[in-house]
């Protein structure tokens, strides 16, 4: 279908919207994202948000969905490594994560911790693509170091839940150098330490 002036200049609106919210959840969290506040910030009337989203939540919801396909994205990136470096790979696309968690706290806490967000059909879907890209880096670091035993989407799981876990707990503020969480980076690393040594005979 060949879309019209004014339907591109109806997605573009969409999408300055949508930088917009996500610009504002950066500067002063999700307190600072009001429909009123991001048409402000877009230089359009309070009413033309409206004409995108049904409110404050889709909104949000979009921003969510917009951030998690950059997630993906990072993730098929990194599955693009050359051979025989799949756990560099897999790293460097953790350290990505990472990156992003503290350059963005409110945006990571959107989707991963906000339970007030509802998520529609694709935002769901969004957040399952960008995790089933983080478990063929997993399945490709397993076949190369030997792990090939263990069931990848479960492995996956473990480091993607361990790299959150200390992530949130870092920007939190509870995590101390006395509990052994020095930097979620160290954590990671420690965590791969274990997945990869070798079994000790009873």
């Amino acid at each position: 279908m060949i879309r019209s002036e004014g339907c591109a200049m109806a997605d573009t609106t969409r999408d300055l919207l949508v930088t917009a919210a996500a610009d504002l959840l950066d500067l002063g969290g999700q307190t600072a994202v009001t429909i009123r506040a991001v048409a402000d910030r877009c230089g359009v009337s309070h009413n033309a948000p409206y004409k995108h989203f049904a409110g404050r939540q889709e909104l949000l919801a979009v921003v969510a969905q917009r951030d998690f396909e950059q997630l993906r994205s990072w993730f098929e990136t990194a599955s693009l490594g050359s051979a025989g470096d799949a756990r560099t790979s897999l790293l460097g696309a953790l350290d990505q994560l990472i990156e992003y968690a503290h350059a963005h706290p409110a945006r990571y806490r959107l989707l991963f911790s906000d339970q007030s967000l509802t998520p529609d059909d694709a935002l769901v879907g969004a957040a399952f693509a960008s995790f089933q890209a983080f478990r063929l880096l997993v399945s490709r670091y397993q076949r190369e170091v030997g792990q090939a035993g263990l069931d990848d989407t479960e492995l996956a799981g473990l480091i993607y839940a361990t790299c959150h876990g200390a992530i949130d707990l870092h920007l939190g503020g509870r995590a101390a150098d006395a509990k052994g969480l020095v930097s979620v980076e160290n954590t990671i690393r420690v965590l791969f330490e274990a997945l990869e040594r070798p079994a000790q005979n009873p």
